[in-house]
C-alpha cells in the first residue's frame, strides 16, 4: 500500500488547459488590380502579448548583470507598488509587444529605430 497522496493536476485545478494561441494568418484578396495582401506590420498589429500561456517557441537571450538587475527590479516594483504579480517571461513578452506596436504605429520615428540608428 502507498502512502502517496494523488494530487489534481494545474488543469483540474485551474479549470481546463488554456487555450492554444494562434498566429493570425495572411490574408489575401484577389478583386483585380486593386487587390491587397495583408502585410507583416499588419499581423504584428493584430497581435498582442500572449501572457501567461504555455509557449512552444523559445529563443534565449543574453544580458548584462544590470539589464538583468534591471528587469528583477522591475518585477519586484511592479508586485509592491502596483499589486501586480509577472515573471521576467512575461515582463519581456509585454515589452516586446509595445515595441512591436510602436515600431507599426510610428515607423522611422519609432523608438526601436532610433535606438538601432543611435548605436551603429
Amino acid at each position: 500500500m502507498s502512502r502517496r497522496v494523488s494530487l489534481p493536476g494545474a488543469s483540474e485545478l485551474f479549470g481546463g488547459a488554456a487555450p492554444k494561441q494562434t498566429r493570425p494568418e495572411k490574408r489575401t484578396t484577389t478583386d483585380g488590380p486593386s487587390s491587397t495582401v495583408r502585410s507583416r506590420t499588419t499581423v504584428v498589429d493584430d497581435r498582442k502579448s500572449s501572457g501567461r500561456i504555455r509557449h512552444d517557441t523559445k529563443i534565449t537571450v543574453y544580458v548584462t548583470e544590470e539589464e538583468l538587475l534591471g528587469l528583477e527590479q522591475t518585477r519586484l516594483a511592479l508586485r509592491a507598488e502596483h499589486g501586480l504579480t509577472a515573471d521576467r517571461g512575461r515582463i519581456v513578452r509585454e515589452a516586446i509587444d509595445v515595441l512591436l506596436a510602436d515600431f507599426v504605429d510610428h515607423g522611422p520615428d519609432s523608438v526601436l529605430v532610433r535606438r538601432l540608428k543611435a548605436s551603429e
